[in-house]
């Protein structure tokens, strides 16, 4: 348990600030993110993070964990609880730490105000604006955020193309790119909270998000003369979510009504302009490629709960949760001719309609054997019907049962260990079902409406000890034991043409273990604190296409590790942050597109507090100007029956940024006075 004073040096501003300096904590933001970037994992179980409020789980989706804290002045924090995920119900199963953010129930005013300005190394000036404020009376309560959430970045880097049987250059590409995300938000939340079993919640988020891209790219074959060709993306990606949660006693114990509606649009263009020649010299159009997608994402959810401190000696929860969702997707992929006309592509599911019927219940206990030993454990039953319409059909009913148990003890002398088993099973993305176009990668990517989800035997362990007085030094190991591992697959149409798509591969294995430390080595030098993490896994899957073993798609690199060096004294605070990670690969039929850094990255920074209620920033980001980089092996036509294979080596760099920080805290600071 750290009390408000604990944090005090540190100078937080919001309950996120708070949670970034509990020792040997790191946070888990819950929901895993679809390919546009909106959470999508169905249904709301899955998507808890670890952290709750009041005791009590956010009743949202779309907004992020770390959002949702942002919205909370630090101020209005009385203390943080850290125990094991099985103390707050069947969400936080098996999770080793889960925190409780305890808020004032004083009445009075409380905000932030946070204004930041950032220099790209162009010149470019990007500012940004937010602030959030919470208002109580009595037992009512009232949170409203907003903020602009601007994002103007500029990148510059080549890519380089050599045949990889003859070593000869193919072709040079010089490349600019502006990026641009705009996502301004608007969310509230309401409560009267009269006690843990007695609560009504509301909240709100609206987020008109968008993207823009725009690359100059000047390509010079080998042997042959320049050209200008030009890439542009315009994404639009509106969010509209509306949430609550009723909670009331019942039998000695409490029941909650959860409800939650999440609409999304999505609507993206991309287009690629081949030319001729150089702009300057008056190219003209001669080729290029043109997508459009028009989507609808809709999710509605219903759940209840009833849980009890006390059934025969033991702590119980049972309940149950149905969701429905649909996806309405209409893909348009065209070439461009050199007379500037389009030429529609015809891909394998570019319209379908995916609908889900989803239903869960679950029971969990727990017992406390002795002050030192508690046991949990758990299942859930899943059933979900599931059909795809238009391009493609599917009508298929899954069934899974999903049991847990975990075992904590404090065997004393600070010591904290935890074991655990439990069985997920993935949830599938619906665009996965759907075939796009990815022209920045010149790829396409077939939809495949028989993916089924993966499902996995997870076991874990934790060990921690405090260290130093108020650090920590914790270990984490595991082992996933997958069937049906969610891949890569070679998939053929109906007019024989071959795209590499989503599909499952074999049994997948993964082992790793991470160690964290959180040191205050103020006995070296006042106020120094250091924290960081390490981390070795292993995974391995049969290849689909070689048949030998390899690692797992996506980011599970060998090794990672990151820094973090603070010194807080007086009005001054200061420090710096360092990271990097083993090359992961994402190993597709068509080709292996490897990412890497140039060298480890880097950023720090200063901050002066004039007066307790205000700070000032400055920070640099990307201190030792530290590149991003991809080698992508192309196969053509795919690994199967290769013809020819391509080395594509892409080197980015964004540069050093500098930017400048001004936060105010206004109000009466919550009271000091916790809720009951």
């Amino acid at each position: 348990m750290y009390q408000a004073n604990f944090f005090a040096p540190f100078a937080p501003r919001t309950a996120y600030d708070v949670v970034q300096h509990v020792p040997g904590f790191q946070l888990d933001l819950g929901s895993t993110q679809s390919v546009n970037g909106s959470v999508d994992v169905r249904g709301f179980a899955g998507t808890a993070g670890n952290v709750v409020i009041n005791g009590a789980r956010p009743s949202t989706k779309s907004e992020r964990l770390d959002v949702t804290l942002q919205r909370i002045p630090a101020q209005r924090v009385v203390r943080v609880e850290v125990s094991p995920g099985d103390v707050y119900g069947s969400d936080y199963a098996g999770k080793s730490q889960v925190l409780n953010i305890v808020l004032s129930d004083a009445a009075g005013f409380d905000a932030n105000l946070t204004a930041n300005a950032t220099r790209r190394y162009t010149g470019y000036i990007q500012p940004n604006l937010s602030g959030n404020a919470l208002i109580r009376r009595g037992l009512s309560s009232i949170n409203l955020s907003a903020g602009t959430e601007r994002d103007k970045e500029y990148e510059e880097g080549t890519d380089t193309l050599t045949n990889v049987g003859s070593a000869e250059l193919i072709e040079f590409r010089r490349k600019h790119n502006v990026y641009e995300n705009r996502d301004p938000f608007l969310s509230a939340a309401s409560a009267l909270e009269r006690g843990p079993s007695d609560a009504y919640r509301l909240n709100a988020r609206w987020q008109p998000s968008r993207f823009d891209l725009f690359q100059r790219n000047r390509v010079t074959p080998s042997g042959g003369s320049p050209h200008d060709d030009n890439l542009h993306q315009h994404y639009r990606n509106p969010v509209f979510e509306l949430g609550g949660d009723v909670t009331r006693p019942l039998a000695d114990g409490a029941i909650k009504f959860v409800g939650l509606a999440t609409r999304r649009k999505r609507h993206t263009f991309d287009q690629y302009i081949q030319r001729d020649g150089l702009i300057e010299d008056g190219a003209t159009v001669n080729g290029g490629f043109e997508q459009l997608v028009d989507a609808r994402r809709d999710e509605t959810i219903g759940r209840v709960s009833w849980a009890r401190a006390d059934v025969l000696g033991l702590s119980f929860e049972a309940g149950a949760e149905g969701a429905f969702n649909s996806l309405d997707n209409h893909t348009t992929y065209s070439e461009i001719g050199e007379d500037g006309e389009k030429i529609p592509i015809q891909l394998p599911i570019a319209d379908a309609v995916v609908k889900e019927k989803r239903a869960e219940v679950y029971v969990n206990a727990g017992k406390t054997l002795s002050p030192q030993l508690r046991v949990d454990g758990g299942v859930n039953f899943e059933f979900s019907h599931l059909t795809v319409s238009g391009d493609a059909t599917e009508d298929r009913k899954l069934k899974f049962l999903k049991p847990s148990l975990s075992l904590d003890w404090k065997p004393g002398g600070g010591w904290h260990a935890q074991l655990s088993v439990r069985r997920t099973v993935a949830q599938l993305d619906f665009y996965d079902f759907i075939s796009f176009a990815d022209l920045s990668a010149q790829r396409v990517s077939g939809g495949n409406a028989q993916l089924q989800p993966q499902r996995t035997w997870e076991f874990r362990g934790t060990v921690e000890h405090p260290l130093l007085g108020d650090g920590l030094v914790k270990l984490d190991f595991g082992h996933d034991q997958v069937s049906l591992l969610q891949d890569r697959i070679l998939i053929q149409d109906d007019a024989g043409n071959f795209f590499d798509a989503p599909g499952n591969l074999g049994t997948g294995r993964r082992d790793f273990a991470q160690l964290t430390f959180d040191l205050p080595l103020s006995r070296l030098w006042t106020g120094l604190r250091v924290k960081g993490s390490g981390t070795l896994q292993r995974t391995r899957v049969e290849d689909p296409i070689r048949h030998d073993p390899r690692k797992w798609s996506g980011y599970y690199p060998a090794w990672q590790w990151n820094v973090d060096v603070r010194r807080d004294s007086g009005k001054w605070s200061y420090g710096f942050a360092v990271n990097d990670n083993q090359r992961f690969t994402f190993y597709r039929t068509d080709e292996f597109d490897t990412n890497f850094n140039g060298s480890p990255y880097w950023t720090a920074f200063v901050e002066y507090r004039p007066w307790t209620n205000t700070a000032v920033t400055f920070d640099v980001d990307n201190l030792f100007n530290t590149s991003g980089n991809r080698d992508r092996l192309l196969f053509r036509p795919n690994r199967a029956q290769p013809l020819f294979v391509f080395d594509e080596v892409r080197e980015r760099n964004r540069h050093r940024s500098f930017g400048i920080t001004l936060k105010r805290s206004f109000g009466s600071g919550g009271g000091g006075r916790e809720k009951p």
